[in-house]
């Protein structure tokens, strides 16, 4: 049996329908999913292109999580070195209470309430941690890490916790009053703690002076990072998503040329069929 021939009008339209549908289905698919590029085959470059600035944005996403977590911990040690501060200005207050009496008696009842202040300046730094980490009661680093390289290429910040307990980095141990000065002792006594209060008072001060600035550090680099998230997040869907507004009127104007195409295809056959009113 041999082949169907099909006119040379008839075989345009058929050819010119298909390429429509293709078309319809292509861009149908644009339309249900919102991207131009769905995969390697659409195009190469753009696929891999966004493939790329996406896996970098997750990537430094994950590690805004870290940022957060390292400005929690920086906020947990300054409320500590607050609350340590609002301590020693009340051991401040207690001693110079002390010095304005005379007698033995009343002086020790200060030097009681001078030592649990001192008691409760160590207990508040063993409680000032967040996660593990504590900046103030011993030798905790914290690491937050800015970007996604390790190595020489990585970005960070380390910030080295110090001991803000009485007899350690709070400057306040036996050389600067706080044992051996026995305030019920006399004015030299109380004197001498007071010089200790001062100096750890200077000191809360230079430590949340540094945690503040690393903590601002910290912030920056967060701002910062989430914005670049932003920046490859969008460099990504110009090169992969598709216009839905242009895709709207791809699919009116594609299903107008299926309907002109589907007529020139019935008019090219009802021209076949007119031979034969000739026999």
């Amino acid at each position: 049996m041999s082949d169907i021939t099909l006119t040379a009008s008839m075989r345009s339209n058929l050819l010119s329908l298909k390429n429509t549908t293709e078309l319809m289905s292509t861009t149908q698919n644009r339309l249900s999913t919102g991207l131009k590029v769905n995969s390697a085959i659409d195009n190469p470059s753009s696929y891999y292109t966004a493939q790329s600035l996406n896996n970098r944005a997750n990537d430094l996403s994950a590690l805004m999580d870290s940022m957060t977590q390292g400005i929690q911990t920086v906020k947990a040690a300054n409320e500590g070195i607050e609350a340590i501060t609002s301590l020693v200005e009340q051991a401040k207050s207690i001693a110079n209470s002390a010095r304005d009496t005379t007698t033995v008696e009343e002086r020790a009842k200060y030097e009681a309430r001078f030592n649990e202040i001192r008691s409760q300046i160590d207990e508040l730094a063993g409680d000032a941690g967040y996660k593990g980490v504590n900046l103030i009661d011993g030798d905790d680093t914290l690491k937050v890490r800015f970007n996604e390289y390790m190595g020489a290429e990585g970005t960070s910040i380390e910030i080295q916790g110090v001991n803000l307990t009485c007899g350690e980095d709070l400057a306040i141990g036996e050389a600067d009053g706080w044992d051996n000065a026995d305030i019920s002792q006399g004015n030299t006594a109380i004197d001498t703690a007071l010089e200790g209060i001062e100096a750890a008072i200077s000191t809360l001060r230079e430590v949340a002076s540094d945690f503040g600035s690393s903590y601002s550090i910290i912030e920056t680099r967060q701002e910062f990072t989430e914005n670049l998230i932003n920046v490859l997040t969008e460099g990504a869907d110009d090169l992969t998503l598709a216009d839905m507004n242009e895709e709207s009127a791809n699919m009116l104007a594609l299903q107008t040329r299926q309907q002109l195409a589907i007529n020139a295809l019935s008019l090219s056959s009802q021209a076949s069929q007119s031979v034969l009113s000739l026999f």
